[in-house]
Formats: structure tokens, sequence, C-alpha cells
């Protein structure tokens, strides 16, 4: 299976139903950082965002100089959830090994969404961005 190659822009996220989620998913927002300035920049300096924004390649992240908490979801290759946790502002979260990517969240999203670890997303880069 060929690699894909994400660029920074829109999409949208949704919980893939087959994996045993709750209800049928709900099309979320997406900001795509994955150019090395938007990841870096990520959230800060943010207030707040609708929907999530998903860091890739990415294995790990950090909450310094962050205004709210966020929920964070480790991915594998294949959009599987390995770990959601929540973050406070001023933290340092541990590498996962696995993950390729990441998708931040305002604190209690991913619940809301029905992210847990085991569930596979379903991640759409907007047309206008798809490589």
């Amino acid at each position: 299976m060929p690699m894909r190659t994400w660029r920074d822009g829109d999409g949208t996220l949704t919980v893939d139903t087959d994996s045993g989620a709750g209800p049928e998913g709900q099309a979320v927002p997406l900001r795509i950082a994955a150019s090395y300035r938007a990841r870096t920049k990520g959230l800060l300096g943010r207030d707040g965002i609708e929907g999530a924004m998903m860091l890739t390649p990415c294995g790990s992240v950090h909450t310094f100089r962050m205004r709210f908490p966020i929920d964070v979801a480790y991915l594998d290759r294949k959009f599987t959830v390995l770990a959601v946790t929540t973050m406070k502002p001023g933290r340092l979260g541990l590498p996962r090994l696995r993950a390729r990517h990441v998708v931040e969240a305002e604190a209690g999203a991913m619940e809301r969404w029905g992210v847990r670890p085991g569930v596979r997303l379903k991640l759409k880069a907007a047309s206008a961005t798809a490589p």
C-alpha cells in the first residue's frame, strides 16, 4: 500500500462505525498540519479550536504556551487509535513509538466523538489539498 503524502490544509475526520464506535460517526472539521512549520505551530497561540487538528508525521506533543487543555489521540499508520489522553497546558507528552499521526482537539471532544483506543478514524483532505 503506497504511503500517502499529506499537505497542510482542511479536511474532515469521522469515526469508523465499523470498528465498534458508538453512534454514526459525525464529520468533524479537520485542520491538517503536515509541513514542519505547521506542525511546530500546531494549536499554539489559539484560544480554542473548532473541530480537530492532525499533526503528521508525529509521535509526541507538548502543551507549552498552550491556552487551553486538549485531548490527544495517537494514531498508527492505518489511523487506528493507540491511545487518548487529556493534557493540561505546560505539559510534555511521552513519545508513542508506533504513532505516526496525532489528532488534537479541545478537552472532552474525543469522548463526545467516540474516539478511544482500538477505534479507527477516517481522515479525508479537502479536494483542493489532496496530493
